[in-house]
């Protein structure tokens, strides 16, 4: 007799099973648990189960992350995707963000030209001065 069929959708995973997938450690479902992030059941044991809503989550949170989203921004992009807010608000907010990010970002790489520019001509002046010495610059 064959065991009955889990549809795709009701698919549910342990927290190590997410952790291997995502590349994360469970401390960290743990904490976008504990951040409201994520909202796992939990078994008569107390043991948290996550369905594909809950992956699709961290696979959100790990995103914007890498992106440069602080959690509070994360949390509010994914609240407005649970939300029945309309498509327009919801697109108009998703380019607000990405328009602050991009600002961030310029910002950043302006401070850092400005950092690289400030360190050649600290390495020129070193470089100069071994020269006037004499002295063999390090490789």
């Amino acid at each position: 007799m064959n065991p009955p069929k889990v549809k795709p959708e009701d698919r549910t995973f342990s927290i190590s099973e997410l952790a291997d997938e995502l590349d994360i450690s469970t401390r960290a479902i743990r904490f976008y648990e504990e951040k409201g992030l994520i909202s796992p059941q939990r078994t008569k044991g107390n043991h948290r189960i996550y369905d594909k809503r809950d992956r699709a989550r961290l696979k959100l949170i790990l995103r914007g992350k890498r992106l440069g989203y602080s959690l509070d921004e994360i949390a509010e992009m994914i609240g407005m995707a649970d939300f029945d807010m309309d498509e327009e608000k919801q697109l108009k907010k998703t380019y607000a963000y990405g328009k602050k990010k991009l600002k961030e970002i310029n910002s950043r790489m302006e401070e850092l030209e400005i950092l690289k520019q400030d360190l050649l001509t600290v390495q020129e002046k070193v470089l100069r001065r071994l020269k006037e010495l004499n002295m063999v610059p390090p490789e």
